[in-house]
Protein backbone atom coordinates (compact mmCIF):
# COMPACT_ATOMS: atom_id res chain seq x y z
CA UNK A 1 0.00 0.00 0.00
CA UNK A 2 2.68 2.26 1.02
CA UNK A 3 4.79 1.43 -2.69
CA UNK A 4 1.22 2.37 -4.42
CA UNK A 5 1.15 5.74 -2.70
CA UNK A 6 5.00 6.68 -3.45
CA UNK A 7 4.23 5.95 -7.24
CA UNK A 8 1.08 8.42 -6.87
CA UNK A 9 2.63 11.08 -5.78
CA UNK A 10 5.67 10.63 -7.90
CA UNK A 11 3.17 10.75 -11.16
CA UNK A 12 1.13 13.77 -9.25
CA UNK A 13 4.75 15.42 -9.30
CA UNK A 14 5.72 14.79 -12.95
CA UNK A 15 2.39 16.02 -14.22
CA UNK A 16 2.81 19.39 -12.49
CA UNK A 17 6.32 19.86 -13.90
CA UNK A 18 4.97 19.36 -17.65
CA UNK A 19 1.99 21.06 -17.12
CA UNK A 20 4.41 24.28 -16.10
CA UNK A 21 6.75 23.42 -19.07
CA UNK A 22 4.52 23.68 -21.33
CA UNK A 23 3.09 26.68 -20.19
CA UNK A 24 6.08 28.49 -20.21
CA UNK A 25 6.99 27.40 -24.11
CA UNK A 26 3.60 28.69 -24.99
CA UNK A 27 3.72 31.72 -23.51
CA UNK A 28 7.35 31.97 -25.40
CA UNK A 29 5.91 31.37 -28.24
CA UNK A 30 3.39 33.56 -28.45
CA UNK A 31 5.35 36.52 -26.64
CA UNK A 32 8.28 35.81 -30.05
CA UNK A 33 5.21 36.22 -32.38
CA UNK A 34 3.78 39.45 -30.86
CA UNK A 35 7.36 41.06 -30.59
CA UNK A 36 9.47 40.27 -32.72
CA UNK A 37 13.52 40.81 -32.29
CA UNK A 38 15.86 42.49 -34.86
CA UNK A 39 19.34 41.08 -34.57
CA UNK A 40 20.88 44.76 -36.16
CA UNK A 41 19.06 47.49 -35.30
CA UNK A 42 19.39 50.97 -36.90
CA UNK A 43 21.69 53.47 -34.49
CA UNK A 44 20.77 57.01 -34.60
CA UNK A 45 22.66 59.84 -36.46
CA UNK A 46 25.49 61.13 -34.81
CA UNK A 47 25.39 64.44 -35.17
CA UNK A 48 28.86 66.68 -35.15
CA UNK A 49 29.45 70.12 -34.65
CA UNK A 50 32.46 71.74 -37.53
CA UNK A 51 34.13 75.42 -38.19
CA UNK A 52 32.51 76.58 -41.53
CA UNK A 53 36.31 78.64 -42.01
CA UNK A 54 38.44 75.80 -40.35
CA UNK A 55 36.64 72.46 -41.63
CA UNK A 56 39.32 70.57 -40.10
CA UNK A 57 38.05 71.82 -36.81
CA UNK A 58 35.50 68.57 -35.22
CA UNK A 59 33.73 68.83 -32.44
CA UNK A 60 31.56 66.72 -30.47
CA UNK A 61 29.53 68.91 -28.94
CA UNK A 62 28.71 72.61 -29.71
CA UNK A 63 31.28 75.59 -28.77
CA UNK A 64 33.94 77.64 -30.61
CA UNK A 65 36.46 77.38 -32.99
CA UNK A 66 39.80 77.59 -31.42
CA UNK A 67 41.50 79.92 -33.66
CA UNK A 68 39.16 82.01 -35.23
CA UNK A 69 36.08 81.61 -32.16
CA UNK A 70 33.65 81.79 -34.44
CA UNK A 71 30.02 79.11 -33.18
CA UNK A 72 30.80 75.67 -34.89
CA UNK A 73 28.06 74.91 -36.86
CA UNK A 74 26.53 71.23 -36.70
CA UNK A 75 27.12 68.66 -39.70
CA UNK A 76 24.92 65.02 -39.38
CA UNK A 77 27.22 62.50 -40.83
CA UNK A 78 24.68 60.10 -42.98
CA UNK A 79 26.97 56.65 -43.98
CA UNK A 80 24.78 55.38 -46.28
CA UNK A 81 24.26 58.41 -48.94
CA UNK A 82 26.12 61.51 -49.43
CA UNK A 83 24.57 65.06 -48.71
CA UNK A 84 23.89 67.24 -51.69
CA UNK A 85 26.83 69.76 -52.19
CA UNK A 86 29.52 67.14 -50.75
CA UNK A 87 32.56 66.32 -52.57
CA UNK A 88 34.38 64.59 -50.14
CA UNK A 89 34.52 62.95 -46.96
CA UNK A 90 37.60 63.89 -44.37
CA UNK A 91 38.44 62.13 -40.65
CA UNK A 92 37.07 64.14 -37.79
CA UNK A 93 40.43 63.82 -36.25
CA UNK A 94 42.95 63.75 -38.94
CA UNK A 95 42.13 66.73 -41.46
CA UNK A 96 44.87 65.06 -44.22
CA UNK A 97 42.79 61.40 -44.50
CA UNK A 98 40.12 62.56 -46.78
CA UNK A 99 38.42 59.66 -49.29
CA UNK A 100 35.45 60.43 -52.12
CA UNK A 101 32.95 58.05 -50.38
CA UNK A 102 31.76 57.65 -46.53
CA UNK A 103 32.96 55.18 -44.46
CA UNK A 104 35.36 55.23 -41.37
CA UNK A 105 39.21 56.13 -40.63
CA UNK A 106 42.29 54.11 -39.34
CA UNK A 107 40.58 54.75 -36.11
CA UNK A 108 37.02 53.69 -36.58
CA UNK A 109 35.55 56.78 -36.51
CA UNK A 110 32.70 57.88 -39.30
CA UNK A 111 33.92 60.47 -41.87
CA UNK A 112 32.45 63.85 -41.82
CA UNK A 113 30.75 65.35 -45.22
CA UNK A 114 33.52 68.32 -47.14
CA UNK A 115 31.15 70.63 -49.26
CA UNK A 116 32.08 70.87 -53.01
CA UNK A 117 32.99 74.78 -52.57
CA UNK A 118 35.11 74.18 -49.76
CA UNK A 119 37.82 71.39 -51.37
CA UNK A 120 39.25 73.37 -54.11
CA UNK A 121 42.63 74.28 -53.54
CA UNK A 122 42.15 77.77 -54.64
CA UNK A 123 38.77 78.71 -52.60
CA UNK A 124 37.89 79.49 -49.56
CA UNK A 125 34.83 80.11 -47.77
CA UNK A 126 34.92 82.54 -44.69
CA UNK A 127 31.24 83.06 -42.05
CA UNK A 128 30.57 86.94 -42.38
CA UNK A 129 30.67 88.33 -39.12
CA UNK A 130 34.27 87.13 -39.62
CA UNK A 131 34.89 88.51 -42.39
CA UNK A 132 33.59 92.02 -40.59
CA UNK A 133 36.06 91.62 -37.82
CA UNK A 134 38.82 91.31 -39.97
CA UNK A 135 37.96 94.00 -41.69
CA UNK A 136 38.15 92.52 -45.36
CA UNK A 137 37.29 95.28 -48.05
CA UNK A 138 37.37 95.04 -51.58
CA UNK A 139 37.36 97.19 -54.95
CA UNK A 140 36.09 96.58 -58.44
CA UNK A 141 38.83 96.21 -60.92
CA UNK A 142 38.31 99.20 -63.58
CA UNK A 143 39.63 101.32 -65.74
CA UNK A 144 41.60 104.60 -65.65
CA UNK A 145 44.35 107.05 -66.77
CA UNK A 146 47.95 106.05 -65.38
CA UNK A 147 50.97 108.26 -65.02
CA UNK A 148 54.12 107.65 -62.35
CA UNK A 149 56.00 110.41 -61.55
CA UNK A 150 59.79 109.22 -60.50
CA UNK A 151 60.99 111.15 -57.65
CA UNK A 152 64.51 111.46 -57.09
CA UNK A 153 67.52 113.07 -56.01
CA UNK A 154 70.42 115.14 -57.84
CA UNK A 155 73.54 117.08 -58.22
CA UNK A 156 73.57 120.82 -59.70
CA UNK A 157 76.70 121.40 -61.64
CA UNK A 158 78.27 123.51 -64.32
CA UNK A 159 77.89 122.49 -67.82
CA UNK A 160 81.50 120.54 -69.37
CA UNK A 161 80.78 122.26 -72.31
CA UNK A 162 80.89 125.77 -70.65
CA UNK A 163 84.02 125.63 -68.90
CA UNK A 164 87.23 127.59 -69.86
CA UNK A 165 90.80 127.68 -68.80
CA UNK A 166 92.83 130.72 -69.39
CA UNK A 167 96.89 129.87 -70.37
CA UNK A 168 99.73 131.85 -70.79
CA UNK A 169 101.26 131.43 -74.19
CA UNK A 170 104.54 133.44 -73.45
CA UNK A 171 106.62 133.50 -70.52
CA UNK A 172 106.49 136.87 -68.96
CA UNK A 173 105.65 138.98 -65.55
CA UNK A 174 102.24 139.87 -64.52
CA UNK A 175 102.26 143.41 -63.88
CA UNK A 176 99.02 144.04 -63.41
CA UNK A 177 96.05 141.91 -62.51
CA UNK A 178 92.30 142.61 -62.89
CA UNK A 179 90.77 139.67 -61.33
CA UNK A 180 91.75 139.00 -57.95
CA UNK A 181 88.98 137.08 -56.31
CA UNK A 182 86.87 133.42 -57.23
CA UNK A 183 83.33 134.25 -57.96
CA UNK A 184 83.96 137.40 -59.93
CA UNK A 185 81.74 137.55 -62.92
CA UNK A 186 83.47 138.15 -66.25
CA UNK A 187 82.25 139.74 -69.37
CA UNK A 188 83.48 138.87 -73.07
CA UNK A 189 86.37 141.17 -73.77
CA UNK A 190 86.95 142.05 -70.42
CA UNK A 191 90.68 142.84 -69.72
CA UNK A 192 92.00 139.99 -67.15
CA UNK A 193 95.65 141.01 -66.59
CA UNK A 194 98.58 142.59 -67.99
CA UNK A 195 101.40 140.58 -68.85
CA UNK A 196 105.77 142.46 -69.42
CA UNK A 197 107.35 139.51 -72.10
CA UNK A 198 110.27 140.36 -73.94
CA UNK A 199 109.02 138.37 -76.31
CA UNK A 200 105.83 140.31 -76.83
CA UNK A 201 107.99 143.65 -76.83
CA UNK A 202 110.20 142.38 -79.57
CA UNK A 203 107.03 140.72 -81.38
CA UNK A 204 105.31 144.33 -81.28
CA UNK A 205 108.95 145.96 -82.81
CA UNK A 206 108.65 143.34 -85.79
CA UNK A 207 105.36 144.51 -86.43
CA UNK A 208 106.05 147.77 -86.59
CA UNK A 209 109.25 147.52 -89.01
CA UNK A 210 106.91 145.61 -91.25
CA UNK A 211 103.99 148.29 -91.15
CA UNK A 212 106.67 150.64 -91.94
CA UNK A 213 108.35 148.66 -94.84
CA UNK A 214 105.30 147.74 -96.17
CA UNK A 215 104.52 151.77 -96.43
CA UNK A 216 107.68 152.75 -98.11
CA UNK A 217 106.95 149.61 -100.74
CA UNK A 218 104.22 150.44 -101.79
CA UNK A 219 105.19 152.14 -104.63
CA UNK A 220 107.50 150.15 -106.04
CA UNK A 221 106.71 149.42 -109.60
CA UNK A 222 107.58 145.53 -108.51
CA UNK A 223 104.62 143.49 -107.84
CA UNK A 224 106.85 141.25 -106.39
CA UNK A 225 108.27 143.82 -103.62
CA UNK A 226 105.37 145.12 -102.66
CA UNK A 227 103.59 141.10 -102.09
CA UNK A 228 106.53 140.20 -100.10
CA UNK A 229 106.35 143.54 -97.82
CA UNK A 230 102.36 142.74 -97.13
CA UNK A 231 103.18 138.70 -96.69
CA UNK A 232 105.65 139.80 -93.86
CA UNK A 233 103.24 142.39 -92.13
CA UNK A 234 100.60 139.50 -92.04
CA UNK A 235 103.10 137.32 -90.40
CA UNK A 236 104.16 139.81 -87.90
CA UNK A 237 100.31 140.45 -87.21
CA UNK A 238 99.66 136.43 -86.93
CA UNK A 239 102.30 136.26 -84.68
CA UNK A 240 100.59 138.75 -82.00
CA UNK A 241 96.80 136.89 -82.80
CA UNK A 242 98.60 133.79 -81.64
CA UNK A 243 99.71 135.10 -78.81
CA UNK A 244 96.22 136.13 -77.49
CA UNK A 245 97.02 140.33 -78.65
CA UNK A 246 93.23 141.58 -79.70
CA UNK A 247 93.11 142.92 -82.73
CA UNK A 248 92.07 146.28 -81.36
CA UNK A 249 95.22 146.52 -79.83
CA UNK A 250 97.50 145.43 -83.06
CA UNK A 251 95.61 148.32 -84.73
CA UNK A 252 96.32 150.86 -81.57
CA UNK A 253 100.14 149.80 -81.55
CA UNK A 254 100.16 150.47 -85.58
CA UNK A 255 98.06 153.87 -85.26
CA UNK A 256 100.64 154.77 -82.18
CA UNK A 257 103.57 153.52 -83.37
CA UNK A 258 105.00 152.77 -79.69
CA UNK A 259 105.73 149.75 -78.37
CA UNK A 260 103.93 149.06 -75.07
CA UNK A 261 105.92 147.12 -72.26
CA UNK A 262 103.37 145.06 -71.32
CA UNK A 263 100.13 143.63 -72.88
CA UNK A 264 96.68 143.06 -71.98
CA UNK A 265 95.12 139.32 -71.69
CA UNK A 266 90.90 139.59 -72.29
CA UNK A 267 88.70 137.12 -71.93
CA UNK A 268 87.41 135.49 -75.07
CA UNK A 269 84.13 133.85 -72.50
CA UNK A 270 81.87 135.02 -70.12
CA UNK A 271 81.01 133.28 -66.59
CA UNK A 272 82.34 133.25 -63.33
CA UNK A 273 85.71 132.76 -62.06
CA UNK A 274 85.96 129.25 -60.23
CA UNK A 275 90.13 128.27 -60.16
CA UNK A 276 92.64 131.11 -59.42
CA UNK A 277 95.43 129.90 -59.75
CA UNK A 278 98.57 133.53 -60.87
CA UNK A 279 98.72 136.03 -58.65
CA UNK A 280 99.66 139.63 -59.73
CA UNK A 281 103.83 140.31 -59.79
CA UNK A 282 104.03 136.36 -60.38
CA UNK A 283 106.28 134.64 -63.27
CA UNK A 284 104.09 132.68 -66.13
CA UNK A 285 105.50 129.93 -68.40
CA UNK A 286 103.32 129.22 -71.34
CA UNK A 287 100.70 126.47 -70.89
CA UNK A 288 100.49 127.23 -67.27
CA UNK A 289 97.42 127.13 -66.35
CA UNK A 290 95.71 130.95 -64.93
CA UNK A 291 92.35 131.37 -64.72
CA UNK A 292 89.18 128.94 -64.67
CA UNK A 293 85.73 130.43 -66.16
CA UNK A 294 82.71 128.79 -66.24
CA UNK A 295 79.49 129.95 -67.78
CA UNK A 296 76.66 129.51 -65.73
CA UNK A 297 73.91 131.19 -67.25
CA UNK A 298 72.28 127.25 -67.62
CA UNK A 299 73.59 124.32 -65.75
CA UNK A 300 73.20 120.68 -65.53
CA UNK A 301 71.76 118.24 -62.67
CA UNK A 302 72.40 114.67 -62.57
CA UNK A 303 69.70 112.83 -61.23
CA UNK A 304 70.04 109.01 -60.24
CA UNK A 305 68.06 106.74 -61.52
CA UNK A 306 67.76 103.20 -60.32
CA UNK A 307 67.14 99.93 -62.50
CA UNK A 308 63.49 99.43 -61.91
CA UNK A 309 62.97 103.02 -63.80
CA UNK A 310 64.92 103.04 -66.63
CA UNK A 311 62.17 101.54 -68.60
CA UNK A 312 60.00 104.67 -67.57
CA UNK A 313 62.95 107.52 -68.49
CA UNK A 314 63.75 108.48 -72.05
CA UNK A 315 65.55 111.19 -73.71
CA UNK A 316 63.66 114.16 -73.97
CA UNK A 317 61.00 113.77 -71.33
CA UNK A 318 59.94 117.14 -69.12
CA UNK A 319 61.37 117.71 -65.33
CA UNK A 320 60.18 119.47 -62.50
CA UNK A 321 62.78 120.71 -60.19
CA UNK A 322 62.03 121.79 -56.70
CA UNK A 323 64.88 123.23 -54.52
CA UNK A 324 64.76 122.67 -50.71
CA UNK A 325 65.84 126.05 -49.83
CA UNK A 326 63.14 127.84 -51.77
CA UNK A 327 59.64 125.92 -50.93
CA UNK A 328 56.96 126.04 -53.50
CA UNK A 329 59.68 127.12 -56.48
CA UNK A 330 59.90 125.03 -59.72
CA UNK A 331 62.11 124.81 -62.06
CA UNK A 332 61.00 123.39 -65.85
CA UNK A 333 63.93 121.47 -67.62
CA UNK A 334 64.45 118.44 -69.89
CA UNK A 335 66.55 115.35 -70.01
CA UNK A 336 68.95 115.60 -72.62
CA UNK A 337 71.12 112.59 -71.85
CA UNK A 338 71.19 108.83 -69.92
CA UNK A 339 74.75 107.54 -69.40
CA UNK A 340 75.31 104.45 -71.15
CA UNK A 341 77.09 103.22 -67.78
CA UNK A 342 75.61 101.91 -64.69
CA UNK A 343 77.35 103.05 -61.43
CA UNK A 344 78.78 100.10 -59.44
CA UNK A 345 78.63 102.00 -55.72
CA UNK A 346 74.69 102.91 -56.07
CA UNK A 347 73.49 100.73 -59.34
CA UNK A 348 72.10 103.72 -60.78
CA UNK A 349 72.51 105.68 -63.83
CA UNK A 350 73.03 109.43 -64.44
CA UNK A 351 70.43 111.38 -66.47
CA UNK A 352 71.57 115.09 -67.49
CA UNK A 353 68.91 117.45 -67.32
CA UNK A 354 69.76 120.89 -68.46
CA UNK A 355 67.52 124.34 -66.67
CA UNK A 356 68.14 127.98 -67.09
CA UNK A 357 69.56 129.63 -64.42
CA UNK A 358 68.43 133.41 -64.87
CA UNK A 359 69.69 135.27 -61.78
CA UNK A 360 72.35 132.16 -61.28
CA UNK A 361 69.64 131.27 -58.47
CA UNK A 362 71.32 127.32 -59.05
CA UNK A 363 74.11 127.32 -57.44
CA UNK A 364 76.70 124.12 -58.40
CA UNK A 365 77.36 121.44 -56.15
CA UNK A 366 73.59 122.12 -54.37
CA UNK A 367 71.13 119.45 -54.18
CA UNK A 368 67.51 119.66 -55.77
CA UNK A 369 64.55 117.42 -56.05
CA UNK A 370 63.32 115.91 -59.38
CA UNK A 371 60.22 114.69 -60.51
CA UNK A 372 60.11 113.02 -63.69
CA UNK A 373 56.52 112.52 -65.60
CA UNK A 374 56.52 109.38 -66.86
CA UNK A 375 54.09 108.39 -70.05
CA UNK A 376 50.29 108.61 -69.93
CA UNK A 377 48.61 105.16 -69.93
CA UNK A 378 44.93 105.83 -70.68
CA UNK A 379 42.73 103.27 -70.31
CA UNK A 380 44.96 100.91 -68.16
CA UNK A 381 43.16 98.20 -66.14
CA UNK A 382 43.91 98.95 -62.67
CA UNK A 383 43.74 98.07 -58.76
CA UNK A 384 45.00 99.88 -55.95
CA UNK A 385 48.40 98.69 -55.03
CA UNK A 386 47.59 97.57 -51.47
CA UNK A 387 45.54 94.27 -53.07
CA UNK A 388 48.49 92.91 -54.78
CA UNK A 389 50.56 90.38 -52.51
CA UNK A 390 54.21 89.96 -53.53
CA UNK A 391 56.24 86.93 -53.30
CA UNK A 392 59.66 85.83 -54.56
CA UNK A 393 57.83 84.46 -57.66
CA UNK A 394 55.04 86.46 -58.82
CA UNK A 395 52.01 88.54 -57.81
CA UNK A 396 48.59 87.77 -56.18
CA UNK A 397 45.45 89.22 -55.28
CA UNK A 398 42.28 87.92 -53.91
CA UNK A 399 39.09 87.51 -55.98
CA UNK A 400 35.62 88.12 -54.06
CA UNK A 401 33.60 84.91 -55.47
CA UNK A 402 30.07 85.77 -53.13
CA UNK A 403 28.64 84.48 -50.31
CA UNK A 404 31.86 84.92 -48.41
CA UNK A 405 33.90 82.97 -50.90
CA UNK A 406 37.79 84.22 -51.99
CA UNK A 407 39.99 82.60 -54.62
CA UNK A 408 43.68 83.58 -55.29
CA UNK A 409 44.73 84.59 -58.84
CA UNK A 410 48.20 85.28 -60.45
CA UNK A 411 48.24 88.40 -61.52
CA UNK A 412 50.80 90.62 -63.74
CA UNK A 413 51.18 94.05 -62.86
CA UNK A 414 52.78 97.09 -64.90
CA UNK A 415 53.33 100.92 -64.05
CA UNK A 416 52.12 102.45 -61.00
CA UNK A 417 50.77 105.89 -60.64
CA UNK A 418 50.89 108.71 -57.86
CA UNK A 419 47.77 107.37 -56.87
CA UNK A 420 48.02 104.49 -55.43
CA UNK A 421 46.98 102.35 -58.21
CA UNK A 422 49.03 99.71 -60.28
CA UNK A 423 48.23 98.49 -63.72
CA UNK A 424 47.03 95.26 -64.44
CA UNK A 425 48.83 93.49 -67.60
CA UNK A 426 47.12 89.64 -67.08
CA UNK A 427 45.10 87.72 -64.44
CA UNK A 428 42.24 90.21 -63.90
CA UNK A 429 38.74 91.55 -65.37
CA UNK A 430 37.11 94.42 -65.23
CA UNK A 431 34.16 94.34 -62.79
CA UNK A 432 36.07 91.65 -60.42
CA UNK A 433 36.26 92.42 -56.85
CA UNK A 434 39.53 92.52 -55.31
CA UNK A 435 40.08 92.00 -51.97
CA UNK A 436 42.40 95.13 -50.34
CA UNK A 437 42.66 94.88 -46.72
CA UNK A 438 43.29 91.81 -44.91
CA UNK A 439 44.06 89.59 -47.48
CA UNK A 440 47.43 88.30 -46.13
CA UNK A 441 44.66 86.43 -43.31
CA UNK A 442 43.21 85.27 -46.58
CA UNK A 443 46.60 83.89 -48.16
CA UNK A 444 47.65 82.27 -44.66
CA UNK A 445 44.50 80.09 -44.51
CA UNK A 446 44.78 79.29 -48.58
CA UNK A 447 48.28 78.09 -47.95
CA UNK A 448 46.48 75.93 -45.37
CA UNK A 449 44.34 74.35 -47.48
CA UNK A 450 46.74 73.83 -50.62
CA UNK A 451 48.79 71.89 -48.46
CA UNK A 452 46.28 70.14 -46.70
CA UNK A 453 45.22 69.10 -50.05
CA UNK A 454 49.01 67.93 -50.99
CA UNK A 455 49.47 65.92 -48.15
CA UNK A 456 46.14 64.12 -48.70
CA UNK A 457 46.18 63.89 -52.37
CA UNK A 458 45.60 60.16 -53.00
CA UNK A 459 49.13 58.72 -55.25
CA UNK A 460 47.40 56.87 -58.42
CA UNK A 461 49.34 53.77 -59.25
CA UNK A 462 48.87 51.83 -62.80
CA UNK A 463 48.27 48.57 -63.15
CA UNK A 464 50.90 46.57 -64.75
CA UNK A 465 50.56 45.12 -68.39
CA UNK A 466 48.58 41.52 -68.88
CA UNK A 467 50.65 38.99 -68.47
CA UNK A 468 53.61 40.82 -66.73
CA UNK A 469 53.97 40.71 -62.39
CA UNK A 470 54.02 43.98 -60.48
CA UNK A 471 57.22 45.35 -59.21
CA UNK A 472 57.71 43.93 -55.28
CA UNK A 473 57.38 47.58 -54.50
CA UNK A 474 54.30 47.99 -56.34
CA UNK A 475 52.99 44.95 -54.39
CA UNK A 476 50.23 44.57 -51.50
CA UNK A 477 51.15 43.32 -48.22
CA UNK A 478 49.27 40.01 -48.76
CA UNK A 479 51.49 39.55 -52.09
CA UNK A 480 54.57 40.43 -50.49
CA UNK A 481 53.83 37.78 -47.29
CA UNK A 482 52.50 34.58 -49.46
Amino acid sequence: MQAKASVKRIMVIIGLLLALGGGYLLGTSRHEHEFPVHDHQQPAAKVLYTCSMHPFIIRDAPGFCPICGMALTPVKTDKNSAPAGVAKWRSPTDPTYIREAPGKDAMGRDLVPVPAEDTAADAIRIDPVTLQNMGVRTEKVGKRPLQRTIRTVGLITAREDRQFSVNAKIEGWVERLYLNQLGQQVQKGQPLMEIYSPDLVAAQEEYLLAATNRHRLQASPSSEITAGSDRLLEAARTRLRYWDISPEQIRSLERSGQVRKTLTLASEHAGIVTSKKVLEGMRVMPGEELLQIADLSTVWILADIYEYELPYVKVGQAVRVELPFAAGTTIDGTITYLSPFLENETRTIKARIEVANPGLQLKPAMYATVNIATRVVADGLAIPLSAILNSGKGQTVFVALGEGRFAPRVVKSGIRDDAGYTQILSGLSEGEDVVTSAQFMLDSESKLREALEKMSAPKTEEAPPAGKKAAPGNQGLDELFK
